[in-house]
């Protein structure tokens, strides 16, 4: 760590990326790395991409990559800092949101709203996938299988019904393989 780390920005730094979160906070990663590793220095661009994948291959909730990232930048005070700024708002604004749009569902701003929501997650998540890519991209000798695995998740979730849930696990078979 190349800078002091200041809890108190950390958690407002998160508290802040809660209400960008929009599709989970997967689709806030690429203003987390620009944070954690490029701003603050608190990370390396390394450790903060071990810390998503070490944090997705876990079993458990998906946000429990902010925890892992806390964890690298303060150990246990920043876990428990990036947690509680991640979970605090969205929590609150989505008990609220979610009682207030299932009493007006039918109402024609909700369902737009909805409907209009879907692009900018979707967006967003594909920018995540794309950041997370970046280091075996850079590397001649690991660019295809990326590339690949990407191209062929695009294709068989927009060409079939299949369950993402089978696509990350066909893609940790191959990685363990040694073909990715």
């Amino acid at each position: 760590m190349s800078a002091p780390v200041d809890l108190g920005s950390l958690f407002l730094h998160f508290l802040s990326l809660s209400l960008l979160s929009i599709g989970g906070a997967i689709s806030t990663v690429p203003e987390m790395h620009r944070y954690l590793v490029e701003r603050t220095g608190w990370l390396t661009d390394t450790g903060f991409t071990a810390s998503i994948a070490l944090a997705q291959a876990a079993p458990g909730p998906n946000i429990l990559f902010v925890a892992v990232l806390g964890w690298n930048v303060a150990g246990l005070q920043g876990a428990a800092a990036a947690m509680a700024g991640i979970m605090l708002p969205s929590t609150v604004l989505t008990l609220t949101a979610t009682r207030w749009m299932r009493a007006h569902r039918s109402h024609i701003a909700v369902r737009a709203f909805s409907a209009g929501m879907m692009p900018l997650t979707l967006g967003l998540i594909f920018a995540t996938g794309w950041l997370l890519a970046q280091p075996f991209l850079r590397e001649e000798a690991h660019r295809w299988g990326p590339l690949v695995l990407i191209t062929a998740t695009i294709v068989l979730t927009l060409k079939t019904r299949l369950g993402l849930v089978w696509m990350v696990l066909g893609g940790g078979v191959l990685g363990a393989l040694g073909f990715v």
